[in-house]
């Protein structure tokens, strides 16, 4: 009895993934076939617009101007593309950023790493280890300056 009713569990599932599949693919042959049709018309819309000037200023004049919407066009593309990259750059170094901070949090949180520093004060001594802290600070805040600028100059590009 245990069986049937594990038979009708996986049949149910089979179902849903059927309708599933077949709402996706009616959707996606509908927006296939309106890309084709936007495709068709644009066509149709540049040949009646190249045929308008082609008859009133000639030919020079409606190659140009059909170049010229192409190419604002392929500038409005390009542009895009260049935010588009520009934002998943930013979202990668916010991630990285949130990353190392929590990193640092959770080392900071480790009670085998609170237990150990207690133990190197301990032996070495508070008067002895608070200079070499001192430098240690700045050296680590020297080399976090040029990292960052070298990665700044590094994401800009040259114009």
């Amino acid at each position: 009895m245990g069986s049937s009713t594990g038979f009708a569990m996986f049949q149910r599932i089979l179902d849903g993934i059927r309708a599933s599949t077949g709402s996706t693919v009616r959707l996606t042959t509908l927006a296939a076939a309106a890309a084709v049709a936007l495709f068709v018309t644009t066509s149709f819309l540049c040949a009646a617009v190249f045929i308008l000037v082609l008859q009133r200023y000639g030919a020079v004049a409606a190659c140009l101007a059909g170049a010229g919407v192409f190419f604002l066009l392929t500038l409005a593309a390009a542009g895009s593309y260049y935010g588009y990259k520009r934002e998943l750059q930013r979202r990668a170094r916010e991630a990285a950023e949130r990353a190392a901070r929590s990193t640092a949090q959770s080392m900071l949180a480790d009670p085998m790493l609170l237990a150990t520093g207690l133990q190197i004060v301990r032996a070495v001594g508070l008067k002895r280890l608070l200079p070499i802290l001192a430098i240690g600070g700045v050296a680590l805040g020297l080399m976090a300056s040029r990292a960052g600028a070298s990665e700044d100059a590094a994401a800009e590009p040259a114009e």
